[in-house]
Parts: C-alpha cells; structure tokens; sequence
C-alpha cells in the first residue's frame, strides 16, 4: 500500500504529536501474542501510551490488540535534518522487522497508521441535510480527522450547502431502471479516491458489485435500533408498535440491507404521544450523533470486525 508522505502534526506551538503510530493486531488466540509485540516495540526504544485488547473465547478464540506507541525516530519531522525520504525508510525497515520477528511467528493480521495520515472521505446522501450539514461543520471545524473529497447525491438539492463548505458536489439521479448506470458512475468518481464512504441518509440500496468495486469501507445510518424496523419508514412502525424507545444505528454496509455490522447506537424515550412527525424530530438528533461517533471511531481505528459484529476499543 502506498501510504502518504509524512506530515508535521497540527499541533501549537511547544506541543508534540501523543503518540508516533497505532498498530491493530487480529490472530488467532494464544499465550504470548501481547508479551511478543511489547517486547518487540521495546527492543525498537519504543513507549507504549495506550493498549487495548479483547478475546473472543479462552480456548481457540480470536485476539485482537490495538496499541499506541511513541518512537521518535519513526515520526514526522523526527530532528533538525532529518528529511521525509529518512522517515519513510526507518517507517519500511520498522514494519520489514515486525513482519519477520511478531507476524510470521503469530500468522497475524496488522496495520500500522502513522500519525498525520488523513484519509479520504465521501458522503452520499439523499435530500435529508441533517447528518449531511453536520459532518461537514464538524469537517469546518477541525474535529473530523479526515478530508471530505465528495459529496454524492441523487437529488440536487443539498448542492449550495456542499458547495458552501467548498465540497465538490456531484449529481448522480438513480433513475428507474437505471441504477446500475448510477452505480457504474459513482465507481467512476470514487474508486481508487476514497479510504471511507459514508452514506448520510442515502436512500438508496447499494449492490454487492457496487460495494466489491469501490474497495472502501463503506457506514451507512438506519434511523432505527437494529435489528428492531429494518428497512423503510421505521418511524411510522415503531409508532404503530408502541415502543418506548426509539433510536439509530451506524453500520458497516453489506449485501444484507440493514444487516451490516453494528459500530454505534443509542436511544431516546417516548411514549404513546408523539405523533410520527414527533418521532422523526427526535431521531434527527440522534442519527446525527450517532453517525458522527461511529464515523469518528473508525478514523481511529477502534473497530475490528468479527464476523457479523464489530470488536470496539
């Protein structure tokens, strides 16, 4: 994978990046797997300043790991002198001796992030701006570590808004008939251009062939608590069903319509007198929220897919 060229961190004046580099670990689990990585990163003059770890069953389970480290040598503008070409080939020889010494003996599944590599990152969205208008004023205001390259829509009407944030716009209609035409031209636009896509409140049902060609991870909002009122108009049927608490979920996107894995969700209490209108107003502040953690936690890498579900640090 070509990775970016190392960055200065954007940090003020006297201040340090907190950590160098987040390395994620999924293998196989076995006594010796966290002893092996700390004592590597040791050997390296690294300081660990955060670990996380799970494992899914005692015996013959999955392990997973999620460790921060600091190493000079390894980080942006690591001295006086020291140039990007110096950073990237103590970055390769680093990830050349992990590979040989932790991840051959472990056969593991890893990825290493450095500090300061932003991703890339579209939205697809229908008419509904609310989780739109919020990502981008999150985008505006620093605290959504990735740049927004795209907005998609099938309708014209969120253009001013996106174009306001100085977002590219892009007018994909899904007409009858013709999805796979709409489809074909999303790819065109964002394959190989995005490292996440997230759909805020497209309402549109993405095909597998579609999702196996943009090759990105792709987050989708479903206004309600999956697996409660999947699909369309889940409002309305919580209503009908009388529920006391209504709520949203941010889910990896698969074949499965709503059936992707959970990230994030949370709720709201209600009762009889809330009439459907009522109801949406209310999961409008949520679905945003919502949207907004699951979207952050995958920027810092803290899900890890499990099969059906997700493992979050």
């Amino acid at each position: 994978m070509e990775r970016p060229q190392p960055q200065r961190p954007a940090s003020g004046p006297g201040e340090s990046a907190p950590y160098t580099a987040r390395l994620l670990i999924d293998c196989a689990d076995r006594p010796g797997i966290v002893a092996a990585v700390s004592g590597f990163l040791f050997e390296q003059g690294a300081n660990i300043v955060s670990s996380n770890q799970y494992s899914s069953d005692r015996i013959g389970g999955r392990f997973y790991l999620r460790t921060e480290f600091f190493l000079e040598s390894l980080s942006a503008g690591a001295g006086v002198g020291v140039g990007v070409d110096e950073v990237l080939g103590e970055r390769e020889r680093f990830e050349r001796r992990f590979d040989d010494e932790v991840v051959a003996r472990f056969e593991m599944e890893w990825q290493i992030r450095y500090q300061g590599e932003r991703r890339r990152l579209a939205i697809l969205v229908s008419r509904h701006d609310h989780c739109l208008v919020d990502l981008l004023w999150r985008m505006k205001r620093g605290e959504l570590d990735a740049d927004v390259v795209a907005v998609v829509s099938n309708h014209h009407d969120l253009a001013g808004e996106v174009e306001a944030a100085g977002v590219p716009f892009h007018h994909v209609p899904v007409e009858q008939g013709a999805k796979e035409k709409a489809e074909r031209r999303m790819i065109e636009l964002l394959a190989g251009k995005v490292d996440l896509v997230v759909l805020a409140r497209y309402m549109q049902v993405l095909s597998g062939e579609f999702l196996e060609q943009l090759g990105a991870p792709v987050i989708n909002i479903h206004h309600s608590f999956l697996p409660a009122f999947a699909g369309a108009d889940p409002y309305r049927r919580a209503r009908e069903h009388g529920v006391k608490l209504i709520g949203a979920t941010a889910h990896y996107v698969t074949e499965e319509l709503d059936g992707g894995p959970i990230i994030e969700q949370d709720v709201a209490r209600v009762d009889h007198r809330h009439p459907v209108s009522e109801l949406e107003g209310i999961g409008r502040d949520i679905e945003r929220l919502v949207l907004w953690r699951a979207v952050s936690l995958h920027l810092e890498d803290r899900v890890i897919a499990d099969a059906g579900r997700t493992i979050v640090f």
